[in-house]
Protein backbone atom coordinates (compact mmCIF):
# COMPACT_ATOMS: atom_id res chain seq x y z
CA UNK A 1 0.00 0.00 0.00
CA UNK A 2 0.83 3.73 -0.64
CA UNK A 3 2.85 5.60 2.60
CA UNK A 4 1.15 7.58 4.35
CA UNK A 5 1.18 11.04 2.51
CA UNK A 6 1.30 13.02 6.26
CA UNK A 7 4.75 10.74 7.41
CA UNK A 8 6.94 10.23 3.81
CA UNK A 9 9.47 8.04 3.71
CA UNK A 10 12.98 10.01 3.63
CA UNK A 11 13.41 9.37 0.44
CA UNK A 12 10.24 11.14 -0.59
CA UNK A 13 10.91 13.39 1.73
CA UNK A 14 14.20 14.55 0.11
CA UNK A 15 12.25 15.12 -3.17
CA UNK A 16 8.90 16.72 -2.15
CA UNK A 17 11.05 19.18 0.66
CA UNK A 18 11.39 21.32 -2.95
CA UNK A 19 8.75 21.10 -4.30
CA UNK A 20 5.92 23.52 -4.10
CA UNK A 21 2.49 21.96 -2.99
CA UNK A 22 0.54 23.00 -5.80
CA UNK A 23 2.58 21.00 -7.91
CA UNK A 24 2.63 17.73 -5.57
CA UNK A 25 -0.97 18.20 -5.74
CA UNK A 26 -0.85 18.32 -9.78
CA UNK A 27 1.88 14.59 -9.81
CA UNK A 28 -0.18 13.14 -7.06
CA UNK A 29 -3.23 13.26 -9.58
CA UNK A 30 -1.23 12.06 -12.66
CA UNK A 31 -2.42 8.16 -14.01
CA UNK A 32 -1.29 8.54 -17.17
CA UNK A 33 2.44 10.00 -17.68
CA UNK A 34 3.63 11.15 -21.57
CA UNK A 35 7.05 12.25 -23.03
CA UNK A 36 8.26 13.23 -25.81
CA UNK A 37 11.60 12.26 -27.20
CA UNK A 38 13.91 14.79 -28.87
CA UNK A 39 14.70 17.17 -26.05
CA UNK A 40 13.31 14.89 -22.98
CA UNK A 41 14.19 11.57 -23.41
CA UNK A 42 17.58 13.02 -25.54
CA UNK A 43 19.13 15.79 -25.68
CA UNK A 44 17.63 17.43 -29.01
CA UNK A 45 20.58 15.89 -30.97
CA UNK A 46 19.81 14.09 -34.10
CA UNK A 47 22.79 12.09 -36.01
CA UNK A 48 21.94 11.72 -39.34
CA UNK A 49 23.70 9.03 -41.61
CA UNK A 50 23.55 9.45 -45.33
CA UNK A 51 20.44 7.26 -45.49
CA UNK A 52 18.85 9.44 -42.54
CA UNK A 53 18.78 9.37 -38.86
CA UNK A 54 21.01 6.72 -37.77
CA UNK A 55 21.25 7.47 -34.07
CA UNK A 56 19.64 8.86 -30.69
CA UNK A 57 21.12 8.65 -27.57
CA UNK A 58 19.09 7.67 -24.61
CA UNK A 59 20.39 7.59 -20.45
CA UNK A 60 20.02 4.78 -18.14
CA UNK A 61 18.97 7.03 -15.74
CA UNK A 62 15.80 8.10 -17.43
CA UNK A 63 14.92 4.43 -18.50
CA UNK A 64 14.92 3.23 -14.71
CA UNK A 65 12.63 6.00 -14.30
CA UNK A 66 9.64 5.09 -16.80
CA UNK A 67 10.22 1.84 -15.43
CA UNK A 68 9.86 2.67 -11.50
CA UNK A 69 6.93 4.90 -13.07
CA UNK A 70 5.12 2.01 -14.24
CA UNK A 71 6.13 -0.26 -11.21
CA UNK A 72 4.72 2.33 -9.27
CA UNK A 73 0.94 2.38 -10.70
CA UNK A 74 1.13 4.72 -13.69
CA UNK A 75 0.90 4.58 -17.20
CA UNK A 76 3.66 5.50 -19.35
CA UNK A 77 3.41 6.47 -22.67
CA UNK A 78 5.58 8.12 -25.46
CA UNK A 79 4.42 10.60 -27.95
CA UNK A 80 6.77 12.11 -30.92
CA UNK A 81 6.51 14.32 -33.50
CA UNK A 82 9.48 12.31 -35.26
CA UNK A 83 9.06 8.53 -36.34
CA UNK A 84 11.15 5.70 -36.88
CA UNK A 85 12.71 2.33 -35.35
CA UNK A 86 14.86 3.92 -33.08
CA UNK A 87 11.64 4.86 -31.00
CA UNK A 88 9.95 1.89 -31.40
CA UNK A 89 13.24 -0.22 -30.00
CA UNK A 90 14.04 1.63 -27.00
CA UNK A 91 10.05 1.81 -26.09
CA UNK A 92 9.74 -2.13 -26.39
CA UNK A 93 13.57 -2.23 -24.27
CA UNK A 94 11.52 -0.70 -21.34
CA UNK A 95 8.41 -2.15 -21.98
CA UNK A 96 5.99 0.62 -22.96
CA UNK A 97 2.85 -0.30 -25.05
CA UNK A 98 1.61 3.36 -25.23
CA UNK A 99 3.68 4.80 -28.08
CA UNK A 100 2.47 7.21 -30.74
CA UNK A 101 4.88 8.67 -33.39
CA UNK A 102 5.00 10.72 -36.50
CA UNK A 103 2.31 13.16 -34.72
CA UNK A 104 2.11 17.19 -35.05
CA UNK A 105 -1.37 17.69 -32.74
CA UNK A 106 -0.36 16.30 -29.53
CA UNK A 107 -3.00 17.57 -27.55
CA UNK A 108 -5.13 15.78 -29.37
CA UNK A 109 -2.87 12.35 -29.71
CA UNK A 110 -2.75 12.51 -26.02
CA UNK A 111 -6.15 13.23 -25.39
CA UNK A 112 -6.72 9.64 -27.63
CA UNK A 113 -4.56 7.99 -25.27
CA UNK A 114 -5.88 9.35 -21.92
CA UNK A 115 -9.11 8.31 -23.61
CA UNK A 116 -7.74 4.77 -24.37
CA UNK A 117 -6.52 4.23 -20.86
CA UNK A 118 -10.42 5.19 -19.33
CA UNK A 119 -8.49 8.74 -18.31
CA UNK A 120 -9.26 12.50 -18.71
CA UNK A 121 -6.62 15.50 -19.06
CA UNK A 122 -7.16 15.59 -15.23
CA UNK A 123 -5.58 12.55 -14.83
CA UNK A 124 -3.20 13.14 -17.34
CA UNK A 125 0.67 14.45 -17.50
CA UNK A 126 2.77 15.66 -20.20
CA UNK A 127 6.60 16.24 -20.22
CA UNK A 128 8.24 18.58 -23.20
CA UNK A 129 10.54 20.92 -23.98
CA UNK A 130 9.60 22.53 -27.37
CA UNK A 131 6.81 24.45 -29.58
CA UNK A 132 5.30 21.92 -30.91
CA UNK A 133 4.55 20.47 -26.68
CA UNK A 134 2.85 23.38 -25.73
CA UNK A 135 -0.85 22.80 -26.52
CA UNK A 136 -0.36 19.17 -24.83
CA UNK A 137 0.84 20.85 -21.85
CA UNK A 138 -1.32 23.15 -21.41
CA UNK A 139 -3.83 20.53 -21.83
CA UNK A 140 -2.83 18.43 -18.65
CA UNK A 141 -3.33 18.42 -14.99
CA UNK A 142 0.82 18.26 -14.47
CA UNK A 143 2.99 19.81 -17.50
CA UNK A 144 6.78 19.12 -16.99
CA UNK A 145 9.57 20.62 -19.39
CA UNK A 146 13.79 20.49 -19.26
CA UNK A 147 16.08 23.49 -18.35
CA UNK A 148 17.11 23.98 -22.28
CA UNK A 149 13.15 24.93 -22.73
CA UNK A 150 12.48 28.43 -24.43
CA UNK A 151 11.04 30.69 -21.44
CA UNK A 152 7.02 30.07 -23.44
CA UNK A 153 7.48 26.69 -23.06
CA UNK A 154 8.50 26.61 -19.19
CA UNK A 155 6.46 29.69 -18.85
CA UNK A 156 3.85 26.77 -19.53
CA UNK A 157 4.95 24.41 -17.04
CA UNK A 158 4.26 23.44 -14.21
CA UNK A 159 7.75 21.99 -12.97
CA UNK A 160 10.81 22.09 -14.23
CA UNK A 161 13.92 19.59 -14.22
CA UNK A 162 17.19 20.66 -12.38
CA UNK A 163 18.98 17.91 -15.15
CA UNK A 164 18.57 18.32 -19.09
CA UNK A 165 16.93 16.66 -21.11
CA UNK A 166 18.50 13.16 -22.18
CA UNK A 167 20.38 13.21 -18.88
CA UNK A 168 18.15 12.20 -16.24
CA UNK A 169 15.51 14.90 -16.46
CA UNK A 170 12.42 12.16 -17.03
CA UNK A 171 14.15 10.45 -14.10
CA UNK A 172 13.29 13.49 -12.02
CA UNK A 173 9.66 13.87 -12.98
CA UNK A 174 9.36 10.02 -12.95
CA UNK A 175 10.61 10.48 -8.63
CA UNK A 176 8.43 13.03 -8.53
CA UNK A 177 5.04 11.81 -9.48
CA UNK A 178 6.44 8.67 -7.45
CA UNK A 179 7.23 10.88 -4.50
CA UNK A 180 4.00 12.45 -4.73
CA UNK A 181 1.83 9.88 -4.45
CA UNK A 182 3.43 7.91 -1.67
CA UNK A 183 4.37 5.50 -4.11
CA UNK A 184 8.29 5.81 -4.56
CA UNK A 185 9.59 3.96 -1.15
CA UNK A 186 7.21 0.84 -2.19
CA UNK A 187 9.45 1.14 -5.53
CA UNK A 188 12.70 1.36 -4.16
CA UNK A 189 11.75 -1.61 -2.04
CA UNK A 190 10.19 -3.51 -4.50
CA UNK A 191 6.69 -3.90 -3.18
CA UNK A 192 4.31 -5.28 -5.75
CA UNK A 193 2.55 -2.07 -6.68
CA UNK A 194 -1.21 -2.12 -7.66
CA UNK A 195 -2.13 -0.79 -11.01
CA UNK A 196 -3.90 2.69 -9.98
CA UNK A 197 -7.58 3.88 -10.38
CA UNK A 198 -7.56 4.64 -14.34
CA UNK A 199 -4.46 3.38 -15.38
CA UNK A 200 -3.77 0.56 -17.54
CA UNK A 201 -0.70 -2.13 -17.74
CA UNK A 202 1.87 -1.41 -20.10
Amino acid sequence: MPNNPTVPHPAEALILARIPAPVRERAARVRLMVFDVDGTLTDGSLWYGEHGEALKRFHVLDGQGLRMLAAGGVTVGILTARDGPIVTRRAADLGIAHVVQGVHDKAGALAALAQRCGLTFEEAGYMGDDINDLPAMRQAAFAATVPGAPSYVAQAAHWCAQRGGGAGAARECCDLILAAQGRLSNVLTGTPQPILPGASPQ
